[in-house]
């Protein structure tokens, strides 16, 4: 196993005035060929939306789109007749299939501070779909809460979002000097840093990263443990 670290000085920026926008990986006009995505994982995009400003109507098709609200308040709106307002600590899903027209908007007075993260689904043109999970991984710290798991997912008391892809994407709020292992069911692990100072380690091998970094390796034997240096959250996505 080789960690390897995804800082956040290398990620994309763009200054739209009403958008501020850092790019894990290659999007509209920033393009780096070192940052295509990680297997099914496409997109991350931090975004911080001015005030009465956002995105307007626009379409996807063929895309899984999962939302996560840091900060403020998100409207949204699409052609299948959805309506949902997105607080901090909630989540939205939206699976373009054949196609969806849809706007993310701030309504509010104050910047929307958010995370809009793309994954290729594994089936071609099904309907598109839409759900949302109120789930603020702050109020139920170091844990993991699974945020979306796949269709064929056994879970009886499953209560998260369903994607089109084999992969999971799980959360957690770390208080300082708390750890979880990352016990894997994929082939691939990407931990995005939301926030705080973490390590990584197998024993053997140790990676730190900081708010923006992100660190992916192979998920071989032995299993990865994440610990907290500072208060910290993250996004794990456990990738095929």
């Amino acid at each position: 196993m080789s960690y390897v670290i995804h800082k956040s000085e290398n990620r994309g920026q763009a200054d739209h005035g009403w958008l501020k926008a850092k790019h894990s990986f290659s999007f509209s006009s920033w393009q780096d060929p070192r940052y295509m995505g990680v297997s099914a994982l496409r997109v991350i995009n931090e975004d911080r939306v001015a005030a009465h400003r956002g995105f307007g109507m626009h379409s996807h098709d063929n895309m899984e789109i999962l939302t996560c609200v840091l900060s403020g308040k998100l409207t949204h709106k699409d052609s299948m007749g959805n309506i949902g307002h997105i607080a901090a600590g909630d989540w939205q899903l939206m699976s373009a299939g054949t196609g969806v027209t849809h706007s993310e908007m701030n309504e509010g007075d104050i910047p929307v501070h958010l995370l809009q993260i793309w994954l290729f689904p594994n089936i071609k043109n099904p309907e598109p779909t839409y759900q949302e999970l109120a789930l603020n991984v702050k109020e139920q710290p170091n844990q993991w809460h699974l945020i979306v798991a796949p269709t064929e997912n056994h879970l009886t008391d499953f209560k998260g979002m369903v994607i089109r892809q084999d992969a999971r994407i799980l959360s957690t709020f770390l208080q300082t000097g708390h750890e979880l292992v990352l016990d894997a069911e994929k082939k691939t692990s990407y931990v995005h840093v939301v926030s705080g100072n973490i390590r990584i380690t197998n024993g053997t091998e140790e990676q730190i990263a900081s708010e923006g970094d992100a660190i992916y390796f192979d998920n071989s034997t032995p299993s990865s443990t994440v610990i907290a240096d500072t208060d910290a959250q993250l996004i794990w996505f456990d990738l095929p």
